[in-house]
Formats: C-alpha cells, sequence, structure tokens
C-alpha cells in the first residue's frame, strides 16, 4: 500500500475554545530593539514555530506562564513535529488539564492516537472536541479521515461532507503554524483522493473534483470506472477536462 504521511498545522493562533473554521494566517511579529522588552514568550515562540525551529520555540514557550493551557498546547504541537509523540501527548493533556474546554488540544491529542493507528480513541477525542466547537471543519476532518483509516469509507465521505458545508477550503489548508493540528496520514492515498474527489463533486466543486480524480489516477487507483459510474461525479462528466484526465496516461507515482 501507498504510504505517506503529511502533517499540517491550521488556523491561526487564536484564543482557546475559538472554532478553526478558517485560516487566517498569522503575522510574524517585525520588532525593533525598543520593542524587545515587550515580546512575550509567547510571540517569541510563535516567530520560532514559522521559521520551524521547533526546539527553540519549545525552550521559549516554558519561559512563560507555567498555568497556561495555550502555552501547552503550543509546546505540544513543536514536540508534535519533532515527531516527540511522547511529549506533545503530555503537552496536550497539560492543556486539557489547565481547560477543560480546550477543544483544539483535544482535538490535538486524538491526532497523537491517529499517529499511533489507535483509530477508536482517535474518533473518541475528535467526538469529545466537537462537542465543545460542533461547527469546526478541521476537526471534523479529522474525524473523518479516521473513519477512513478505519476503512468505514462511507461514514468518512459523509463525514468529509459535513466538513466541506462549513468550510470550502477545509482539505486545502496548507501552514507550519497554528493551534489546531489536522492530519492527512493515511495509507491508502489512491481511495482517500478517490474520496475527496467525490466530496467536491457532490458540493458542485467540479475544479477541485477534477484535481482529485487526476491525484487518484497518478496514485494508481484501480476502480477507473466509479468516476464514471458513481452519480455524485454526473456534473464533473459535463467538463472536458473530464475526458482528458482519462485520455491521458497516468504514470503511478
Amino acid at each position: 500500500m501507498l504510504s505517506s504521511v503529511l502533517f499540517v498545522v491550521i488556523a491561526a493562533f487564536q484564543n482557546p475554545g475559538t472554532p478553526a473554521r478558517s485560516f487566517v494566517p498569522a503575522n510574524i511579529p517585525q520588532t525593533s530593539p525598543s520593542d524587545a522588552n515587550r515580546i512575550t514568550p509567547e510571540i517569541r515562540g510563535d516567530i520560532y514555530i514559522a521559521r520551524k525551529m521547533y526546539r527553540e520555540a519549545i525552550e521559549t514557550y516554558k519561559t512563560g506562564p507555567s498555568d497556561s493551557a495555550v502555552l501547552a498546547n503550543k509546546i505540544g504541537i513543536a514536540y508534535h513535529q519533532l515527531l516527540d509523540l511522547e511529549n506533545a501527548r503530555k503537552s496536550y493533556e497539560r492543556a486539557i488539564k489547565l481547560r477543560g474546554d480546550y477543544a483544539e488540544a483535544v482535538n490535538n491529542l486524538g491526532t497523537i492516537y491517529y499517529a499511533r493507528k489507535s483509530y477508536r480513541r482517535a474518533i473518541s477525542q475528535y467526538k469529545k472536541a466537537l462537542r465543545i466547537t460542533p461547527d469546526s471543519a478541521s476537526i471534523l476532518s479529522n474525524l473523518g479521515t479516521a473513519y477512513f483509516a478505519r476503512k468505514n469509507y462511507d461514514l468518512a465521505f459523509t463525514t468529509y461532507q459535513e466538513a466541506l458545508k462549513l468550510d470550502p477550503d477545509v482539505f486545502e489548508h496548507r501552514s507550519s503554524i497554528g493551534v489546531l493540528l489536522q492530519d492527512r496520514s493515511v495509507d491508502e492515498r489512491a481511495k482517500f483522493h478517490y474520496y475527496l474527489a467525490k466530496t467536491y463533486a457532490k458540493s458542485g466543486d467540479v475544479e477541485h473534483a477534477l484535481i482529485y480524480i487526476r491525484k487518484a489516477l497518478e496514485e494508481g487507483f484501480k476502480e477507473r470506472d466509479k468516476f464514471k459510474q458513481d452519480p455524485e461525479f454526473a456534473v464533473v462528466r459535463l467538463n472536458p477536462e473530464f475526458e482528458l484526465i482519462f485520455s491521458a496516461e497516468h504514470k503511478v507515482l
């Protein structure tokens, strides 16, 4: 099976409990020597995170208030980016202990279970996070991916549709900064992209449906007839590019 790991951090730095419905890039503070004393450990750590200097970010965040759930969550994300899952888990759990309704940290703990292939526990965490912020497209996306990993494809498809309704860009977020993690790690990449294509097609987004049809075929999706038979792709089949994609030779990646 084709295995790929793509870990995406989404949502601008925000107050705990705020639904991450859309991506807003965080601005990196422009500082002068006179501002140096006013830069908090959190802001300095955020700058390190944006520069992918995760160890420096961890050390900087740790100089901030020890009772800050936000800092505990950000420390967890920095450890997570270093693939230190155990310390990431401890940091997320500390953030949740400090603030029980911190949906982002609850979600992020779910991504730890997901990374360890404990999909049932991941699903439980994502559902818990959604009880706090039911309108979070990003958490719904994670829940759908956990269902997908358990091969519950119909439920994954339904959940992806819910996520896309809340945020049309939920599957396109790309950033290295944020407080909420959105996972894209799946074993069956071709099938995953088939379901994303189907999700976009059902929503009427032909452009993105075509993009993911192409990706699925390039990754060796075997059931090509599904694109020509599934009712969700009816509107996509009317687009001239659809036939061009199928007439092209696709080299499996």
